[in-house]
């Protein structure tokens, strides 16, 4: 990351945070190069960035200001979760289904929905591509590369992580029926009935209903929201212990958005490789970074091939095409015997489709527009939480990806709230979906992944307001 662009996130911040308030004036070139020993260019950079990001405006003669549009924010989340350490059985699939399936009707708002809109990908575009790929697709493709999937799709995708820096062959690729495959397959292939796996804290859903489906037991992790898993709580994990192996999302989790820097997923792979722990790592939000690089995986730091990286297309290009791919390292026999064994391939047209769009080169100006556009809903829900929600609200700063988490007064019962707004059209995931425990009732996970409307407006007004904190619901 240039300076400017540090100094100027630095500075965001303290707008955000409410250090610098709205209409008040921004410290002087003069000032910041006393305090920061750089020059006046630098400063005046990070200033174009932060004008064009809406943040500060100049005054002629006066120098630079907050915009007195602004409205107020949220507290930042910035404390890690406290899980107790013991392994846990899961059985949480039956709320999580009641929860999703009642919030799955198109006139609800979708604040609770794991998905981003789809009116923000190219759909009609790759529907032509997938068109022309079953009218010209050669018989025998449909049955050569069956398990690993489809070459040319590999080797896009082998081509993306060189952009990255990483050297991974198309031959270590296997092309599964969405991310969510590949994580199960993968989680499969290095456990067995009984096996303890550890997981963050909160963690996505769908890893704890895989774990109940394979009989496995879970060991929640302390988590901090902006940069991820706690790797002293993890070791002791490890040590007293045993588990088999550890998923984890180490780019914009869900749900709480976190990015874990670059030096501390060096040493979370040093640290697992040390007792010979894979590590399932679950990059779907990767891509959907709002800065200026791509953050890299874990992955980039393995060496002995114990990262079993996961991804997928769905969340960034063609949801509903059912399209993500695993690299399983040391493992990749076994992940590509149990495709074989189960689901034997991913359809081979979206395969072709898919790689057609790849090698047209239109992906990166795609992502681009889809990055600027999620940045800038999330600014607008991020004021709107700040204009509706309880005074004392916390919720995340994410930096890319389309979640936030925030944290209500511990009298607020997310899962009564759910009810409530439910029957007003609104959806919402509660914190308890996301845990064995009860430690997030409290707690809530919104999706600004959605084009920013009055409805929107009107949704987060409503919610906002049924936030105030409600009585316990007598069982």
């Amino acid at each position: 990351m240039k300076l400017y662009e540090t100094l100027a996130k630095e500075l965001a911040q303290a707008i955000l945070d409410g250090t610098v308030a709205a209409g008040e004036r921004m410290p002087s070139v003069r000032q910041l190069m006393d305090k920061h020993k750089i020059s006046a260019s630098t400063i005046f950079q990070a200033y174009y960035r932060l004008e064009a990001q809406g943040l500060i405006k100049a005054r002629p003669r006066s120098g630079y200001y907050v915009c007195s549009s602004l409205a107020p924010h949220t507290l930042e989340a910035d404390t890690a979760s406290q899980p107790p350490l013991q392994a846990t059985s899961v059985n949480n699939s039956d709320l999580i289904m009641a929860i999703l399936q009642s919030s799955s009707e198109r006139s609800v708002a979708p604040l609770g929905s794991a998905f981003p809109s789809p009116v923000l990908f190219p759909l009609e575009r790759l529907g032509r591509f997938l068109s022309a790929s079953l009218k010209q697709q050669d018989p025998w493709a449909s049955v050569d590369d069956l398990t690993q999937g489809h070459a040319p799709l590999r080797r896009q995708i082998a081509l993306r992580y060189l952009a990255q820096g990483m050297a991974i062959n198309a031959n270590d690729i296997v092309i599964t029926n969405g991310a969510l495959e590949a994580l199960n397959l993968c989680l499969a292939a290095v456990t067995q009935p009984g096996d303890i796996v550890l997981v963050e804290s909160p963690t996505f859903y769908a890893a704890l209903q895989s774990l109940e489906r394979m009989k496995l037991q879970a060991l929640e992790v302390p988590t901090h929201p902006r940069e991820g898993i706690d790797l002293e709580a993890l070791e002791h994990a490890i040590k007293h212990h045993a588990p088999k192996a550890c998923w984890l999302m180490t780019n914009f989790q869900n749900p709480l958005g976190s990015l874990m820097p670059d030096a501390k997923k060096a040493q979370l792979v040093e640290l697992l490789a040390r007792y010979e722990i894979p590590l399932i790592e679950d990059d779907v939000y990767g891509e959907l970074y709002f800065d200026t690089e791509r953050p890299r995986p874990a992955k980039a730091f393995d060496r002995q091939g114990l990262v079993m990286h996961c991804s997928s297309f769905s969340k960034t290009l063609a949801p509903g095409y059912r399209i993500g791919w695993a690299v399983p390292g040391r493992y990749i026999r076994e992940v590509a015997q149990a495709k074989l064994t189960t689901t034997l391939t991913s359809p081979v047209p979206t395969q072709l489709a898919l790689a057609s769009y790849l090698e047209k080169g239109a992906y990166e100006q795609h992502l681009r527009r889809l990055r600027t556009q999620l940045k800038s809903q999330y600014a607008q829900f991020s004021k709107a939480l700040g204009r509706y929600f309880p005074a004392r609200t916390r919720a995340t700063r994410p930096e890319g990806g389309y979640f936030l988490w925030v944290e209500l007064e511990k009298s607020v019962q997310t899962l009564e709230l759910h009810r409530q707004a439910l029957s007003q059209g609104i959806s919402l995931a509660p914190g308890s979906i996301f845990s064995t425990t009860q430690n997030y009732s409290h707690c809530l996970r919104l999706n600004f992944g959605h084009p920013w409307t009055e409805h929107s407006d009107h949704a987060l007004e409503i919610l906002g307001n049924l936030c105030r904190p409600l009585p316990l619901k007598k069982s």
